[in-house]
């Protein structure tokens, strides 16, 4: 039981930097503006339930996926976590990642007119995904359905859908919450979560060259070993 509680812990830490909804909120901000209340609720109901949806996907049939294609766990855990630990390093470098956000969205102050135009799809591409299940999302998801036992998975979904709660409240209070902080501190807590989303993936980086390792050795010890000269 205190180990599914310190898992659910560490992935709500690790959705929470890797997702970042307070990053997401300006550009949520952005793809809304002009639009009334009831149809911004609308968006940010819609876009973290896509989000929830991609995360529960691949939490439960992630790996079978990777596994179909041949791709171990270790080198997922490799790939996501250099992946992750790219974002943080451009958050940590104030820039924003082609992987978190869309290109065409991202450094804008207002929303392209063909965005505006189609209001609702918003929700599912861009905010629902890439912005809040982007590869970093989900590659994190994956990782942490690896563990054995599916009540391990069903806390990482439960850790995600808290995010996702956390994300729509923000996005309901966007506007509140940016005129509270102010634009300087937006930036220092931008900075700050990339830290953790670049320490995140080292973890993930650490623990499939780990079990890479482990898994090479076990092959090594069961390969059988040639019979000595004269025997």
């Amino acid at each position: 039981m205190n180990d599914l509680v310190t898992f659910g812990l560490t992935a709500l830490a690790g959705y929470f930097a890797i997702a970042n909804p307070i990053s997401s909120t300006p550009i949520f901000i952005a793809l809304t503006s002009g639009e009334d209340q009831r149809i911004q609720r609308l968006i940010a109901q819609n876009s973290v339930l896509t989000a929830l949806t991609v995360v529960i996907l691949f939490s439960v049939a992630g790996k079978l996926i990777f596994e179909t294609f041949g791709v171990t766990i270790a080198a997922l855990r490799i790939a996501g976590g250099i992946l992750v630990s790219i974002i943080g390093f451009q958050m940590l470098q104030g820039r924003s990642s082609a992987a978190h956000i869309p290109h065409q969205v991202e450094g804008e102050g207002t929303p392209p007119p063909d965005v505006l135009q189609a209001r609702l799809s918003v929700a599912i591409s861009p905010l629902g995904m890439p912005m809040i299940a982007g590869p970093g999302t989900i590659a994190t998801a994956v990782s942490f359905s690896a563990h054995p036992g599916f009540a391990y998975t069903l806390v990482s979904i439960g850790a995600f859908a808290v995010i996702a709660g956390v994300t729509y409240l923000m996005f309901r209070q966007a506007h509140k919450i940016v005129r509270a902080l102010g634009q300087t501190n937006m930036t220092v807590i931008t900075r700050l979560m990339g830290l953790i989303v670049a320490t995140v993936g080292v973890e993930m980086v650490l623990t499939g060259t780990g079990e890479a390792i482990r898994a090479f050795i076990m092959t090594m010890q069961s390969m059988p070993m040639p019979r000595p000269d004269g025997f």
